[in-house]
């Protein structure tokens, strides 16, 4: 019986000829921690008391609170530099950009097993790898032991046809397919990718769409890799571990859904992110404030868009703009590219 994307690299993780619904032990990659999680992870770990497997495998990142706003923070960010150069763990200071965008740029690649302590872990799916996110106790568990448990989840295929009109990105079409299954219409599944539109769609639009699966309760959404993949590989000098990831012709799914990217640019109302409609809907509502940032859009990418909106134009008098740029990388190819002086 064939695989599903999920399934494959779940089977290689564990040694076992694994499928939806069967529980595992799995090798694990790479395991993510960020300062609003990593205090609680640390902890779990000394309590444990025992040699640590997987600090080399291990990466820390300071961003949710930098600089740190109370002294608080600035105690737990302390505990987090001096624990990772404790066990000679990779830590990432203040400044180097948002933990999953720098997983993408520096440490994850095709094929790999991935938790984070973080729920849009799932972000690294994009490169064709399963990455998903876990508590802190189950974090420190990984780290120690560098395996974890897994229920290997069921799968469903999401089909796409057509075409993005002007003015549609991936966070449009992300969002349409999260209003209609709802916040939670995937809870522990696998969303899996398909159609000629999502082939011909580039890395930021892909990490744009893997990031938000948790929104719908996914625990991870998949890509397979293709040349898309391999550029964003070598233009990070990580080429050479480029490999295919694909699901087989005859693998099972519980559900294949239908989507048709011919769509409005969309809007999350409040307070649910399925609580999507088209912008038409809310024309002429007043905005105060609009922020271009955050591990979902915050790439290269968005800010190209950004510039070429206001290229010529002045932001109105009485809304505040936010750009962040979500890695240091980012934020120097957008000034060299002239985007954050348009800005």
């Amino acid at each position: 019986m064939g695989k599903t994307i999920a399934e494959k690299i779940l089977s290689e993780k564990s040694g076992k000829d694994a499928y939806s619904g069967d529980l595992i032990v799995a090798r694990i990659d790479r395991i993510a921690l960020q300062d609003g999680t990593a205090p609680l992870a640390i902890r779990r770990i000394r309590e444990l008391n025992r040699p640590i497997e997987a600090a080399d495998r291990t990466h820390f990142f300071v961003d949710h609170a930098a600089p740190s706003p109370r002294k608080e923070l600035s105690n737990d960010q302390k505990l987090i530099r001096e624990f990772a150069e404790e066990i000679d763990a990779d830590f990432n200071p203040p400044g180097e950009g948002i933990i999953h965008q720098l997983m993408v740029e520096r440490y994850v690649n095709p094929g790999d097993l991935v938790v984070g302590a973080d729920s849009h872990t799932c972000t690294y799916g994009a490169l064709g790898c399963f990455a998903t996110g876990m508590g802190s106790t189950d974090i420190a568990i990984a780290v120690v032991l560098g395996k974890n448990w897994f229920r290997v989840p069921e799968t469903f295929r999401i089909e796409i046809s057509g075409k993005l009109p002007k003015g549609v990105f991936a966070k449009d079409l992300i969002l349409h397919i999260i209003g209609k299954l709802g916040v939670d219409g995937a809870t522990y599944k696998a969303l899996e990718f398909h159609g000629e539109i999502v082939d011909s769609l580039d890395m930021d639009s892909r990490l744009t769409m893997a990031n938000m699966v948790v929104e719908c309760g996914a625990k991870v959404g998949l890509f397979k890799t293709d040349e898309v993949t391999r550029r964003f590989l070598a233009e990070r000098g990580r080429e050479d571990k480029f490999r295919e990831i694909r699901p087989d012709e005859d693998a099972e799914y519980e559900k294949e859904l239908y989507f048709d990217a011919d769509i409005e640019p969309m809007v999350a109302k409040p307070h649910n992110v399925d609580n999507v409609c088209p912008v038409s809907d809310v024309e002429g509502i007043k905005v105060d404030q609009v922020y271009v940032g955050t591990c979902t859009n915050g790439r290269l990418s968005d800010m190209e868009v950004v510039a070429r909106i206001l290229k010529g134009r002045k932001v109105a008098r009485d809304v505040r703009l936010i750009v962040a740029p979500a890695s240091r990388d980012i934020y120097l190819r957008a000034m060299e590219l002239g985007y954050l002086k348009v800005i």
